[in-house]
C-alpha cells in the first residue's frame, strides 16, 4: 500500500482548515495520499466562504472509502462540530477540545500502522487548556500518547535547524533545571534525526545558556559545570559535536554552513532565529517518537482565520519532510 500522510486540522477557528484546503488546490496533493483528520462541516464552511468550489470533500470513516484523486479532500470526519459551533478567530473550549481529539486520532491511526506519518496544523494552547487537556503543546501530547520519555522539539529549515533542550517552561525553570543527562539526550536525538534528514552524520553545535557562553565563568558557570561535560561525553561516543558556543553568533555560523544544527538551551533561544529566517518555510518535528510527526512552525493566526490570506508554505514543507522521513 502506498504511504498515507494524515493532516490534523488544528484549531478549527484558526487558519488550519484554510491552509489545508489551499494545499489540495495545488499539484502537491495529487502526488501523494493525504488524509485530513477533522470535521467535514468546518471544512465545508471554509470551502464555501473562500469559494474553493473546485475541491471535492469526501467524508470517510474507513480508508476503503478514500478516493485518491486530484482536488479530492479525503476527510476522516470525527463529526465533533455542528453548524455555528465555531466562530473563526475566537478562542473557545469546543474548538480546543476538537483540535485535541484530531491529534489523538492521528496518533491512534499511526500507532496502528494505518498511516505513515502525522502532519499537524496549528492548535491554540489556551483553547486546549480551556477544554481540560493540560498539555503545553503538540510535542507533549504525542509523547504522552506514545509513551515516549526521551523526546525533543526540532525546527528544520534548509537555512537553519535547531533542537531544544527545553521548550514550554518558564525561563527561570529552564536555567535552574538544566541537566547534563538531558543535554546528552538532545545531542543524541539531534545526531539521529539529522542523519536521517541529511543522509550523513551532522555537524552539531551546542549553544551556551549565558551571554558569550559564560565567558569562562565570568557570566555564569552552567557551561563549565553542565554543558561542556555533556559535550565531552558525546564526543567520546564519536558524535561530531562542539561547544558550548556563544549564543549570539552560533546561529549565524550555522546559516553560513559551518554546522548543520544548533542545540538550543531553551525555547526562545532557538525559536527567535528560526522564525526570523524561516517563518513561512520552517517545520516543527517531534524527535524521539515511535511515529513520524511534523508540523507547521507557526500558530493559529486567529486575526486572519478564514479570510483566504494565510500561506500554506510551512504546511507543504512539513508534508515534504514527513515524506522524506517515512522513506528513510
Amino acid at each position: 500500500m502506498e504511504p498515507i500522510f494524515a493532516i490534523t486540522m488544528g484549531d478549527p477557528a484558526g487558519i488550519g482548515p484554510e491552509i489545508i484546503l489551499k494545499t489540495f488546490l495545488g499539484p502537491e496533493a495529487d502526488a501523494r495520499n493525504l488524509l485530513v483528520i477533522g470535521d467535514l462541516s468546518v471544512l465545508e464552511a471554509v470551502k464555501n466562504k473562500l469559494g474553493y468550489e473546485e475541491l471535492l470533500l469526501n467524508g470517510i470513516d474507513s480508508l476503503a472509502e478514500a478516493h485518491w484523486k486530484p482536488q479530492t479532500v479525503n476527510v476522516w470526519d470525527l463529526g465533533l462540530l455542528g453548524d455555528g459551533d465555531v466562530q473563526p478567530g475566537e478562542v473557545s473550549k469546543v474548538a480546543g477540545d476538537a483540535a485535541f481529539r484530531y491529534v489523538v486520532e492521528g496518533i491512534r491511526l499511526a500507532n496502528e500502522g494505518l498511516i505513515s506519518a502525522v502532519v499537524t496544523a496549528p492548535i491554540n494552547k489556551e483553547a486546549i487548556q480551556l477544554a481540560g487537556h493540560h498539555f503545553a503543546g503538540h510535542t507533549e501530547i504525542f509523547a504522552a500518547y506514545t509513551g515516549t520519555e526521551n523526546y525533543a522539539m526540532l525546527l528544520y529549515d534548509k537555512k537553519l535547524s535547531v533542537i531544544h533542550v527545553s521548550t514550554h517552561i518558564p525561563l527561570a525553570d529552564a536555567i535552574s533545571g538544566l541537566k547534563q543527562d538531558r543535554i546528552e539526550q538532545v545531542i543524541r536525538l539531534a545526531d539521529d534525526s539529522m542523519t536521517k534528514i541529511l543522509g550523513r552524520s551532522p555537524r552539531i553545535a551546542v549553544a551556551g545558556i549565558n551571554p558569550h557562553a559564560g565567558e569562562n565563568g565570568l557570566f555564569g558557570t552552567q557551561e563549565i559545570d553542565i554543558i561542556k561535560p555533556a559535550i565531552n561525553a558525546m564526543q567520546a561516543q564519536g558524535l561530531n559535536v562542539s561547544g558550548p558556543h556563544a549564543p549570539d553568533t552560533i546561529f549565524l555560523r550555522t546559516v553560513q554552513g559551518v554546522y548543520d544544527i544548533v542545540v538550543a538551551m531553551y525555547h526562545d533561544q532557538g525559536h527567535i532565529p528560526m522564525k526570523l529566517l524561516g517563518f513561512d518555510s520552517g517545520v516543527n518535528v517531534s524527535i524521539g517518537l515511535p511515529i513520524i510527526r511534523t508540523s507547521v512552525d507557526h500558530g493559529t493566526a486567529f486575526d486572519m482565520a478564514w479570510q483566504g490570506i494565510a500561506k500554506n508554505d510551512s504546511l507543504l514543507q512539513a508534508i515534504y519532510l514527513a515524506e522524506r522521513l517515512a522513506f528513510v
